[in-house]
């Protein structure tokens, strides 16, 4: 694919840097303008593999595009944009900036599938924490995330970045109730330090849909009471709990493992 255009941004009062750096620093902001900003090659490289669509924009360095490098990538955009080594370090919000971005439309939210293997987060807040539960539900086969009002943004800069482009290969429904659970064909599974079951003994049914909650407060009520089993992860360590990214790593994991 041959990018449509070629233009060079040399000031950062440029509308387009303008809304970029709204994008790039409010979690929701995407939601309003229906674009996202996808922060670094692999992000780039991410999108242009499972992507549905292409990128609207490639954002490229000066130093990048004069040394050449990055220009294939910045093929798969409809536009390229070659802005001020110091304009990219404006929007990003890492130590070294990247030297390409894309900005692409925000993928339309899928219907929730019943019977899709499913991670449901109960208001997970912390960014990272959200990102890695993403990249696991992708690498270990589950389909779908079903966000609970209150969950960080989904589709946030930092959740995104954390995320490491399992976004592009996940249905993910955010916003809802947990009524919206009621909808799911498929058993919840849930978490909880003080849960007399052993995750090593427990039935883990197959597909299934596994429940991880607040950093703090854990589930709520209305979640845990919808969940047909939980289960302790054994800690002989003696801990009073495990990170949520953690304990999600590990119970998406052995769903897997006990089907291979």
């Amino acid at each position: 694919m041959t990018s449509s255009k070629l233009t060079r941004i040399s000031s950062r009062d440029n509308p387009l840097l303008v809304r970029l750096r709204k994008l790039a620093r409010h979690p929701g902001e995407y939601r309003k303008l229906g674009q996202l900003f996808l922060e670094g090659e692999h992000l780039c490289q991410a999108w242009v593999a499972r992507g549905d669509a292409p990128a609207l924009q490639a954002l490229v360095t000066e130093t990048a595009w004069q040394a050449g490098r990055h220009a294939a990538l910045a093929e798969a955009a409809g536009a390229t944009v070659v802005v001020a080594d110091a304009a990219m370090a404006e929007l990003s919000s890492l130590e070294t900036p990247p030297p390409i971005s894309f900005v692409v439309a925000l993928p339309a939210a899928p219907p929730l599938c019943p019977d899709a293997p499913s991670v449901v987060l109960d208001r997970i807040q912390d960014a990272g924490n959200v990102g890695s539960i993403l990249r696991s539900a992708a690498a270990f086969g589950f389909q779908q995330v079903i966000a609970i009002k209150g969950t960080a943004a989904l589709w946030a800069p930092k959740v995104l970045r954390a995320g490491m482009g399992a976004h592009f290969a996940l249905g993910l429904i955010e916003g809802h109730q947990a009524e919206a659970l009621d909808a799911l064909t498929l058993p919840l599974l849930g978490t909880s330090s003080h849960a007399e079951e052993s995750i090593a003994g427990a039935l883990l049914d197959w597909p299934c849909a596994w429940v991880f909650g607040n950093e703090g407060a854990g589930a709520s009520v209305a979640v845990r009471k919808r969940c047909a089993r939980v289960v302790r992860i054994p800690q002989p360590g003696g801990e009073e709990s495990l990170n949520v990214g953690a304990a999600a790593a590990i119970c998406l994991y052995e769903s897997t493992r006990r089907r291979y």
